[in-house]
């Protein structure tokens, strides 16, 4: 199994599931930019969108987008049990990931976080964040979880809120979001995956400024 990653793009989700249910994984870095592997793969041969996550199962294809493969690893160790087999609470997990995917991700943090956004765009995404952030925090201060137990909804939205002070959004508004948030990051896999990737991300950073 070969997952391609950016450090600290949205692709962290996957490194941090993996070491969650203790697969055997070979991790590829992507350069975001020029869109080729660390190792001289053109990556839109990979991945036509050029975005990652990708993953290569072990039987030799490629998924992408974020939820699915999330689902994917998921629910190849079951026993792991970061989805639900009860068929409605899987259904809320799924509500989640297209929440944290399409109204936080792509709706607030993409447009904060891209340099080439106009100052108009940065100001329609923030204002999106209030609403999107408040209902998470409802749902925070009544939950432990997203849903259920500990999950890989939980394991995205962790990721995601790694970019709040990037984007400058102020997680301090939303005390039971910043606390959950806290808490996912204390995992021991989360923790070992974000380690990993924010020296790969300064690495990164250090050579594009060199």
């Amino acid at each position: 199994m070969e997952l391609f990653f950016s450090p600290m793009a949205c692709s962290l989700a996957s490194r941090s599931v993996l070491y969650e249910v203790g697969a055997e994984a070979r991790f590829t870095q992507v350069d975001g930019k020029a869109k080729r592997t660390l190792d001289g793969r053109d990556y839109w041969q990979i991945n036509p969108m050029g975005q990652v996550p990708a993953l290569r199962t072990n039987d030799g294809w490629v998924l992408t987008e974020n939820p699915a493969v999330l689902q994917y690893l998921a629910e190849a160790w079951p026993e792991a049990g970061l989805l639900p087999a009860d068929a409605q609470a899987r259904a809320r997990v799924r509500q989640w990931l297209g929440f944290i995917g399409t109204e936080l991700h792509k709706a607030v943090f993409v447009p904060l976080l891209d340099p080439k956004a106009s100052a108009d765009v940065k100001a329609y995404s923030m204002d999106k964040a209030a609403l999107r952030l408040g209902t998470l925090e409802a749902h925070l201060q009544r939950h432990e979880h997203l849903e259920g137990s500990y999950g890989i909804a939980d394991i995205y939205l962790a990721v995601v809120l790694n970019w709040a002070p990037y984007a400058g959004v102020d997680l301090e508004a939303w005390p039971a979001v910043k606390a959950y948030h806290r808490r996912i990051n204390q995992r021991e896999a989360v923790a070992r995956a974000l380690r990993e990737e924010f020296a790969l991300y300064q690495e990164e950073q250090r050579l594009r400024a060199a």
